[in-house]
This record gives C-alpha cells, sequence and structure tokens, in this order.
C-alpha cells in the first residue's frame, strides 16, 4: 500500500541530509536509478514489498544489486528504511525525492509519447515550442512509444495533457457522428 506522506518525509529527510553532506546531486541519480530499476523489474519491487521474505534476506538481495551503483549516503539510507520495516515504500520515497529536487531546481518534467519513435530534430522542435510557453524552467524530457495514437502525439507535463493525436481527432469524429443532429431531422 502506497502511503504518499510517509515517502515525502523520508525523502525530505534524505534530501537534507544529503544537502547537509554536499551530496545533493549523487543521492538524486542514486534515487532515480533506484526508481528506474523498480518501475523496469516488478520481481525487485515484489521483493520490496513482500512480508514473507525476512529484513535481513532483503538487505542482502538489495545489497547485492546496488553494489558499486549507488554511494554510500544512499546504502545507509537503503539500510536505515530496511531495519525500520519501511523498504516496502522505497519506489514511492525515490519518487518523491525526485519530485522535490525537481521542484527545488525549477525542473518541470515533459513526457510526450508519440506513435513512432521520435527523432531529436522533433523533439527539439517541440521542446522549443514548451520553452517558449513556459519560461524560466529547465525541462526534464521523458519519450514513449504508443503505436495506439497511430500519428501525432501526447504531452503531459504539469498536470496538463495536450492531445495532438490522430486517435483523438478520430474519436472526435466518432463523437460528431453519433450526436448528427440531421439525422433526426430526416426521420
Amino acid at each position: 500500500m502506497t502511503n504518499p506522506r510517509l515517502a515525502g518525509r523520508y525523502a525530505k529527510s534524505l534530501l537534507d541530509l544529503a544537502k547537509e553532506q554536499n551530496q545533493v546531486a549523487a543521492v538524486h541519480n542514486d534515487m532515480k536509478w533506484l526508481h528506474a530499476v523498480c518501475k523496469s523489474n516488478a520481481d525487485f519491487t515484489a521483493l520490496l514489498r513482500s512480508p514473507i521474505i525476512k529484513a535481513d534476506k532483503k538487505q542482502s538481495i538489495i545489497s547485492a544489486v546496488t553494489e558499486d551503483k549507488i554511494n554510500s549516503l544512499t546504502a545507509a539510507f537503503i539500510q536505515l528504511l530496511v531495519r525500520k520495516a519501511r523498504e516496502s515504500s522505497l519506489p514511492e520515497i525515490a519518487a518523491a525525492l525526485i519530485d522535490q529536487y525537481n521542484e527545488i531546481n525549477n525542473i518541470q518534467k515533459v513526457k510526450i509519447t508519440t506513435a513512432a519513435a521520435i527523432t531529436n530534430d522533433q523533439q527539439q522542435a517541440i521542446m522549443a515550442n514548451i520553452k517558449t510557453a513556459i519560461p524560466g524552467k529547465s525541462f526534464e524530457i521523458e519519450t514513449a512509444v504508443n503505436d495506439e495514437l497511430i500519428g501525432g502525439f501526447t504531452l503531459e507535463t504539469a498536470g496538463q495533457l495536450v492531445d495532438a493525436s490522430i486517435l483523438r481527432d478520430l474519436k472526435d469524429i466518432k463523437k460528431q457522428f453519433l450526436n448528427n443532429e440531421f439525422i433526426h431531422k430526416i426521420r
């Protein structure tokens, strides 16, 4: 079960400690890596959330996975989570820390979903438009491919969705045909 409040508090504590030790960038990179591991590997996330696996086994598996990939502060933080039986919240804590870091550094996430893989030039053109629309921000870009869009793209940022896909256009046309007032007048 996710607990965003708990995740936010642990993330803030880790971020504050990282600031004190001048390791903010390293901890942020570690959490981005851990977040990517948790997103891409369902087995690792299931291990973290399993009530059956004992804490010492979890700690040894986590240490084996993260060995030489994260710094000592992040490793100590993960050990603390395991000791406090909070390791199941690690994916949420990583996401919360990334969000807090982005807020502090004025970085906004942008997710571009296209029907086919996007080229660098296309990505740069879209980002140029975004930068003129939202000045004064840095952007972290995530791209995804969803062939159901048929063509065009969707863009998500700051809780807003811009849908410029052919799939949406086809759905709009379908609604227009279903709500056609002229059919009722003919009958």
